[in-house]
């Protein structure tokens, strides 16, 4: 269900902390074909090109904290067609993935170099991140690549800048460990075991105050029987697990061939340059919420985003070529002239606060997105 309303006064209420909602992603087995098979996904090329008829939903294959694929239905009909889409936080790329067909150019943007290595290297090499991801679950593998993930974190940001770098490796043991980890702090580097390279030590608090990055230990996912790659698999013969990663990364390969990635602040794909010098363009906008939310700690880079953001939508919010979707929690925003609609979301990591706060989701829609029938 979801409840629309017009945002014209300013509001006096603080959103409370508690949990953000939670999906964990996989592919819908009903769309498999009778091999067993996922069908190929649409190709979606840049704006002009011929689009195939989507014969599965495409999923992100990790879990990830405040993913919005339950909103794709509300927000893409109250963005219409449009010629350019944009999304700045683009983490699992829930709404991307959900589009309908159209001939659009697409740009997406993340903070987090992991999230950013992923999607480049599947766009790349599919098959190399699958061949990668294809472990079993093992506590012990988990300290050792978290570990050398963490203290890769810097210098994988950096190596991004180049437009043609990707790591199918590193790639492949993330998505697997986020698939492992339980709740918040994978690929932080915030936590307080640090590795020496042959043992993990605690962190000293000169090694604190120097800045010096750990890892979290925290036991495997035990209590489902898998999550993301890691799931139960569909009745598929001989052809393992491995094979159907491929199909899968192979099927996210095609649908985001076209799609241009961006690792660094959001406001980057915020300019005219990118957003209307294109035309009518969609812009979804789901920072972390709030500082006082649920959210903290949960991403490898915070700041004030969801300051900086609302400050850009008062600023943009009339502008005649952009439909703006902005996401947060009941009363996180005050946008006179916008329309709030609010939208049950899943609860977060299973505890009651999040099964409390996935009713306190809203989207506030700019004046120029199409109006709901």
């Amino acid at each position: 269900m979801y409840i629309m309303k017009k945002c014209t006064t300013k509001s006096s209420a603080n959103r409370n902390a508690g949990d953000g909602p939670i999906l964990k992603h996989e592919p819908s087995l009903q769309h498999a074909n009778e091999s067993g098979s996922i069908s190929p996904s649409p190709v979606f090329g840049p704006a002009g090109a011929q689009l195939a008829t989507p014969s599965v939903k495409l999923v992100a294959p990790f879990p990830y904290f405040g993913g919005k694929r339950w909103a794709a239905e509300l927000v893409w009909p109250m963005f219409g067609p449009v010629r350019n889409y944009v999304e700045p936080f683009g983490g699992s790329l829930a709404l991307l993935l959900a589009a309908p067909l159209g001939s659009r150019i697409e740009t997406i943007n993340d903070t987090n170099c992991f999230i950013i290595n992923f999607w480049r290297s599947i766009q790349s090499d599919p098959e190399g991140v699958a061949k990668c991801a294809d472990s079993p679950v093992s506590e012990v593998d988990l300290e050792a690549r978290h570990s050398f993930l963490v203290n890769q974190s810097k210098s994988l940001r950096e190596r991004l800048h180049n437009p043609k770098f990707y790591d199918p490796q590193l790639a492949g043991w993330w998505v697997w460990g986020a698939c492992c980890w339980i709740g918040s702090g994978w690929c932080l580097g915030d936590g307080p075991w640090i590795s020496n390279g042959a043992e993990l030590t605690k962190r000293t608090k000169f090694q604190k105050e120097n800045a010096e990055i750990g890892i979290r230990r925290a036991l495997p996912s035990l209590g489902n029987a898998g999550t993301g790659i890691h799931r139960r698999l569909p009745k598929i013969g001989d052809r393992g697990r491995t094979q159907f990663l491929v199909q899968w990364f192979r099927a996210l390969c095609d649908r985001i061939r076209h799609v241009r990635i961006v690792c660094g602040d959001f406001s980057r794909v915020l300019t005219s340059s990118v957003t209307e010098n294109h035309g009518i363009t969609a812009v979804f906008l789901d920072p972390p919420y709030g500082a006082d939310s649920i959210t903290k700690g949960l991403y490898l880079d915070e700041g004030n985003a969801a300051v900086r953001v609302r400050a850009w939508c008062l600023a943009n919010g009339e502008n005649p070529k952009l439909r703006i979707a902005l996401c947060g929690y009941e009363a996180e925003h005050n946008l006179p002239g916008w329309t709030v609609v609010a939208g049950k979301a899943n609860g977060g990591y299973g505890n009651a606060t999040g099964n409390i706060n996935k009713r306190r989701e809203r989207i506030w829609f700019s004046p120029h997105c199409v109006r709901m029938k």
